[in-house]
């Protein structure tokens, strides 16, 4: 892609989800959402490929009906309430409505199914473009919108997502997929929370953040799509394989690692509010979770490579790729649980 297009559509990802940070008013903050899915199309589209395209269509059909919904939702509020202003979310339908709209946006389970498809038709930085980045404008609207939503409808689609995500990676042989799944499950933990503590949210939402771009990151650099090319990478690249086994341990929430820490501050605030059945079904539910990961773990650490494989042997050849975001996002995605009390000193 010609590096001014790139460059264009980069920069309205930018100013799309600012636009929707700094927005009070509904119609700015719809704008904001269309500038950032209409910028993210020609990324998703640019190999001409028919997984590519066909992944695109599905991915602007779904979010046009969350803006078309959205829009309507924003209307009706105003029609009844006679202002736009996004605090002012007193009619129920419309609320209910908007929630139900930003959920489409984000993947949220039940309205998750068409993220796994997307994700898997992508090349690996678009995937995750769409994972972290596309996430942060709806979940900004949902966060300014959250105390006058219904606190049940919050927790059944916090509850439904981490039990879709956690179920739907357990047959998966598609890293994308695993990766789309466990964005689904993780956004569950992020909406459950939000009621009680938003800190904890934005704190899980940066983990999250850090986490994924490591993941992807890695199998980007070791070019990997699938777990049957996963049991190869340990003789490419031994380092980068023992780091990209912590990654998706820290993805399912296992101690001493980073991923551990969200997951733990907000099963504490759960059994804080007085909802101990809540926090014992979404720990249970992180265990589907984890089950995928080490699944993951297995295959790459403690299999060999058959010596009859269908798959492109990885050579030992130096990557041109720059490693510097590798290094940090790893860095980050294995050793903040230490600094807990430091991050919870800055969040409250």
């Amino acid at each position: 892609m010609n590096p001014f297009v790139l460059l264009i559509l980069l920069s309205s990802l930018g100013l799309g989800t600012t636009l929707t940070f700094a927005s009070s008013h509904w119609l700015l903050a719809w704008m904001g959402l269309e500038i950032n899915t209409l910028a993210i199309i020609p990324l998703m589209a640019q190999h001409h490929h028919p997984r590519a395209v066909e992944a695109t269509t599905k991915y602007f059909l779904t979010q046009a009906t969350a803006a078309a919904m959205i829009l309507f939702a924003g209307t009706t509020n105003a029609w009844i309430t006679g202002t736009w202003e996004m605090t002012n979310m007193s009619n129920p339908l419309a609320g209910t409505m908007t929630i139900i709209a930003l959920a489409l946006k984000i993947g949220l389970a039940p309205m998750h199914l068409w993220m796994p498809e997307v994700l898997q038709g992508l090349d690996l930085l678009t995937g995750l473009i769409l994972s972290t980045w596309q996430k942060l404008a709806p979940l900004a609207l949902i966060i300014q919108t959250a105390p006058a939503i219904d606190p049940m409808l919050l927790t059944a689609l916090g509850i439904a997502s981490t039990l879709a995500g956690g179920w739907g990676g357990l047959n998966q042989t598609q890293l994308q997929k695993v990766l789309a799944y466990s964005s689904i499950a993780h956004m569950g933990w992020m909406i459950i929370v939000l009621q009680y503590a938003p800190q904890l949210t934005l704190l899980a939402l940066g983990t999250y953040i850090f986490m994924t771009s490591a993941a992807f990151l890695t199998l980007k650099t070791s070019s990997t799509t699938k777990i049957n090319t996963l049991a190869m990478t340990w003789s490419n690249s031994p380092v980068l394989t023992t780091t990209t086994a912590l990654v998706l341990l820290s993805l399912g929430g296992l101690p001493p690692l980073t991923g551990f820490m969200p997951k733990w501050l907000i099963l504490q605030e759960l059994a804080k509010q007085g909802l101990p059945i809540t926090a014992t079904i979404m720990a249970l539910a992180a265990l589907l979770s984890l089950y995928f990961y080490l699944r993951l773990c297995y295959a790459m650490t403690l299999t060999i490579s058959p010596n009859t494989t269908n798959s492109t042997t990885p050579w030992r050849v130096k990557t041109t790729q720059n490693s510097m975001p590798l290094t940090i996002s790893t860095t980050v995605a294995l050793g903040l649980l230490p600094v807990t009390p430091a991050i919870l000193m800055l969040a409250t």
